[in-house]
């Protein structure tokens, strides 16, 4: 069974920092590293990429986010994280971790969990 929990969301003052941390469990996971990341999605619009990094550790990320926010992730635990610093009342969202291999056509997506930043 493939499952990916998210925790570490909550509510922040604007310039505060998070810290989000995703668990993969599932035996696909063990015998094929997958690219992750994170997207959100606020109200009224699409859910979109924040941050994402590949198996080797590359990383890609949303120009809005870029210079605040970093992820990081370990292989040997299948679990990734995202460390959210200055942030800003537009980056409140359910933040939602994403798993997937497009070769395999393998995509696989966390429950969500919401970030708020306050003024």
């Amino acid at each position: 069974q493939v499952q990916l929990v998210e925790s570490g969301g909550g509510l922040v003052q604007a310039g505060g920092s998070l810290r989000l941390s995703c668990a993969a469990s599932g035996i696909i996971f063990r015998i094929n590293p997958m690219g992750m990341g994170w997207y959100r999605q606020s109200p009224g619009k699409q859910r979109e990429l924040v941050a994402a990094i590949t198996s080797g550790g590359s990383t890609n990320y949303a120009d809005s986010v870029k210079g605040r926010f970093t992820i990081s992730r370990d292989n040997a635990k299948n679990t990734v994280s995202l460390q959210m610093n200055s942030l800003k009342v537009e980056d409140t969202a359910v933040y939602y971790c994403n798993a997937g291999d497009s070769r395999l056509h393998l995509n696989f997506w966390g429950q969500g969990t919401q970030v708020t930043v306050s003024s």
